[in-house]
């Protein structure tokens, strides 16, 4: 299977997790289905600048993300770090996390939400 760009589900969504402004969500694998039901977001996500995603905590699932490019202030869980292109996040079941983008370059990143099925 070869997915077209424009054959991708885009999505805005308005100040996610009682963020700031906006973020586009291009998935890259649409839901469970297509994850062999291991997880629900392989994403490649542009938070816009002035925008973040507002810290929320994970449950029965992880986040990692690939820091494409752009800065950003990165929330994991409660402590403040900096994040640039070439990083990788990770957020664990039970944990949170949040980021902001510092500067007036976009952070574009790829996103991947897996279930935590140890449980």
């Amino acid at each position: 299977m070869i997915k077209k760009s424009d054959e991708k589900i885009y999505d805005k969504k308005k100040s996610p997790f009682d963020g700031k402004g906006e973020i586009l969500v291009r998935s890259l694998l649409n839901g469970p289905e297509e994850m062999y039901e291991t997880g629900r977001v392989f994403a490649h996500t542009t938070v816009y600048p002035g925008s973040s995603i507002g810290y929320h905590v994970h449950k029965n699932e992880s986040e990692t993300y690939y820091i494409l490019s752009g800065v950003g202030d990165y929330n994991d869980n409660g402590t403040m770090k900096t994040v640039t292109a070439g990083d990788v996040t990770f957020t664990g079941a039970g944990e949170g996390h949040g980021i902001e983008v510092v500067g007036n370059e976009p952070i574009e990143m790829i996103a991947l939400i897996l279930y935590d099925k140890r449980q």
